[in-house]
């Protein structure tokens, strides 16, 4: 029988994924019992309200039990999986017992790897509650008279960094900051949270990584890695499978979890807290076509529809900044934001999503082209991080995809108006003084009456208009 002599069994569980969720669904398991793995592989892959996560065990070693079958709903803490930590014998018995599954506690098989046959060591960068450290015998502690960082060199937006490298544990919970710092090669011992007790956060190494973007000449897009090129249609829309729907005597019944149970509480608090209303109107799109196809004729890089009707937003906020805003309820106050962060609703077959694109204000129809492909990608494969998945200012619904014409969108809470664009179709139009067949839009706006009057709205929304009939009203505003 195999066992870890000289080691321990240390048990991994439910990291907080998204600072704040609270429960995760086991889609894939990775790793079988039995298996060695290193620090920060993988183990299993979980869906969230908000995203497909891979979650990396911060141990090294031979995976001992796994709990909890494909398809079943964990809470945040409860355990994942168990790791013998430290040499491992026994490995002919093993082999002959062979590998088992299940929730429970199993023997570890396996051959011996190097890996396995020395002191399992911690990644360094680990998470709250489950640390590491270079020789389990010897775990180095953070005294609780002894604070996270003993001074700081720069203070920005909240943002601390620590003065020098922080002896013991990181405060880091979720597996996603670390992953981030780790493919940036960002040392999180350099860093001081601005979270509870110092506590790290996603937003603690965004800001670290533009600090070094900014210091190296290098944009946080490009430190974010290559954008890539979108597949063909949207995906369909269903958003459970037969599967999760469970029979009932007067019909079916479909939980409300995941993706489709976070839509199901966004909107109906939108509804519940946000007066919303709707103005909207046709709009001839025939010079916006053709600025585009001239655009994509030229051999550059393609132009999409949405990466225009983007600039457009982008620029008609500039002129209107009271709907790139929202309201603190609690201070009674209108916050309007100086930066837009536009999302837009994309359908995909884990229910509907609304990735953002960061500082869609600061980019060029290229460069939202590009990061439209990369998120539209990544959310159809269900490789969305929360962070693709939040912060949004701004949201731009392209609902004419499906077929309709006209809608009245729910606002994506805390946000402050929504814009829906429909099919863009031949319909006949006076066009200079003549009926002609033209390319026809409607365009919707939802906006909180409580940011601005109609007068507000009915301007963003003619200007929206009008640089869709004549794209080069955009060139003189710009």
């Amino acid at each position: 029988m195999a066992h870890a002599s000289d080691g321990q069994v240390l048990e991994f569980k439910l990291p907080d994924l998204g600072e704040g969720l609270t429960e995760a669904e086991i889609v894939r398991w990775l790793v079988e019992v039995g298996d060695v793995v290193a620090v920060d592989q993988p183990v299993v892959e979980v869906e969230t309200a908000k995203a497909m996560v891979e979650v990396p065990c911060p141990y090294g070693g031979v995976v001992t039990a796994r709990f909890g079958e494909e398809g079943t709903e964990l809470p945040v803490g409860a355990p994942l999986v168990t790791v013998a930590v430290g040499e491992v014998d026994g490995a002919e018995d093993a082999a002959a017992d062979g590998p088992a599954r299940g929730t429970g506690a199993a023997e570890a098989p396996a051959a011996k790897t190097p890996a396995a046959e020395k002191k399992a060591e911690g990644s360094g960068n680990v998470l709250v509650g489950y640390g590491t450290s270079e020789a389990p015998a010897r775990r180095r502690r953070v005294r609780p008279d002894r604070p996270a960082a003993t001074g700081v060199s720069g203070r920005a937006n909240g943002r601390v960094r620590a003065a020098g490298p922080v002896d013991g544990p990181v405060p880091v919970i979720s597996p996603l900051v670390r992953r981030l710092a780790r493919q940036h090669d960002l040392d999180l011992r350099e860093l001081a949270g601005s979270g509870p007790d110092g506590l790290i956060l996603r937003a603690d190494v965004e800001y670290a990584l533009r600090a070094a973007a900014a210091q190296g000449g290098r944009t946080a897009d490009q430190e974010a890695g290559a954008v890539r090129v979108p597949d063909a249609a949207s995906a369909s829309s269903g958003a459970f499978s037969a599967s999760s729907a469970a029979p009932h005597p007067d019909g079916t019944r479909v939980p409300l979890k995941g993706v489709r149970g976070a839509v199901a509480d966004k909107l109906s608090r939108s509804r519940r807290e946000i007066p919303d209303a709707t103005c909207w109107v046709d709009a001839d799109a025939t010079e916006l076509m053709r600025a585009r196809t001239a655009m994509n004729a030229s051999g550059g890089p393609r132009i999409s529809l949405v990466a225009l009707l983007a600039r457009i937003c982008t620029a008609a906020l500039a002129r209107f900044p009271e709907l790139n805003s929202t309201v603190d309820t609690e201070a009674r106050e209108i916050v309007r934001l100086d930066r837009v962060h536009l999302g837009f609703a994309a359908q995909t077959d884990r229910g509907l999503v609304v990735p953002v694109v960061r500082d869609a204000h600061a980019r060029d129809a290229e460069g939202l082209t590009a990061e439209f492909a990369r998120l539209t990608e990544a959310a159809r494969a269900g490789r969305l991080t929360p962070g693709d998945l939040t912060g949004g200012t701004f949201t731009l619904n392209n609902y004419g995809v499906f077929g309709v014409d006209g809608s009245t969108p729910i606002i994506n809470h805390p946000e402050a108006a929504m814009l829906g664009v429909g099919r863009i179709v031949p319909k006949p139009w006076v066009h200079e003084g003549e009926l002609a067949v033209r390319q026809v839009v409607q365009l919707s706006l939802t906006f909180d009456h409580r940011v601005c009057d109609g007068g507000t709205a009915g301007g963003f929304l003619r200007y929206v208009a009008d640089c869709v009939e004549q794209p080069a009203v955009l060139l003189r505003t710009l």
